[in-house]
């Protein structure tokens, strides 16, 4: 009986100390990784001695253990980590933002290429067309279907075909899927991916055209004109927009799900 006992309270232990074992591992996943694998579950599958890993099983560095980098550094050279440093707000923007508070903008290329191409011929291979506002424009767009952009742009248009009033915004789109890098940089714009949109530059702002430069740390004069509905709808389907950056880009819009949430 003894005998029992004791091999049932040594069951009982080690039960408790596996569950225990499992809630630590789980706590040490990052938040923000956490994000990535419930935004993204047809590629990241979870993280361990940090690293964020793949479905196919390759990892990516999650933390470089560089402290303290420069502005610069962090858009130059941003590990997976940085790219969660600054928290987009959902509030409307109405006021200038801080100095080179630019939440979005520091992208770690190599995640985005794990996911939609390394390549310009990769990345047309998963382009498919859409309508964009059938109602009221019925422009012929090429993005990406990959994590079901496609499908979230489709729900964007739907609900903005509901507001002819702000066709003058919506018309012209003034670029989906383009391979190149950002002007200025050596940096591969998230155009390259087709998973943005920039909607009528007739009615945008940016910040290389205030300055009339391309120097980033220039003093810039914060401008916009997209009225607030067009920012909540995209919004609301997993997109962020540029002009809640300091270095603005009022008619920019990228998938970027995992800083909504």
């Amino acid at each position: 009986m003894r005998y029992t006992i004791t091999f049932g309270l040594l069951l009982l232990f080690n039960f408790l100390r596996c569950d225990s074992l499992s809630a630590q591992k789980n706590d040490a996943i990052p938040s923000t990784v956490k994000k990535l694998i419930t935004c993204y579950p047809d590629f990241v599958s979870g993280y361990a001695d940090n690293h964020l890993i793949f479905k196919d099983g390759s990892k990516l560095l999650w933390d470089d253990g560089i402290a303290n980098k420069s502005y610069q550094q962090l858009l130059d050279n941003p590990d997976l980590e940085d790219m969660f440093k600054q928290p987009y707000p959902l509030s409307a923007q109405t006021k200038s933002p801080e100095k080179n508070f630019d939440p979005g903008r520091i992208r770690n290329e190599a995640f985005f290429k794990k996911m939609y191409g390394k390549t310009k011929a990769e990345v047309e291979s998963n382009l498919v067309t859409i309508t964009w506002c059938p109602k009221t424009i019925g422009e012929q767009l090429r993005v990406t279907h990959i994590n079901g952009v496609d499908r979230q742009l489709q729900k964007v248009s739907a609900e903005l075909d509901k507001h002819p009033e702000l066709k003058k915004y919506l018309t012209d789109i003034g670029g989906t899927f383009n391979w190149r890098n950002i002007a200025g940089t050596h940096r591969l714009s998230l155009h390259s991916f087709g998973m943005t949109l920039d909607i009528n530059i007739k009615y945008s702002d940016y910040w290389q055209w205030a300055c009339k430069c391309k120097n980033e740390d220039a003093q810039i004069d914060y401008q916009n004109r997209i009225p607030q509905i067009i920012i909540d709808i995209f919004e609301k389907h997993g997109f962020i927009w540029g002009g809640k950056w300091y270095h603005y880009d009022t008619m920019h819009f990228e998938y970027r799900p995992e800083l909504l949430n």
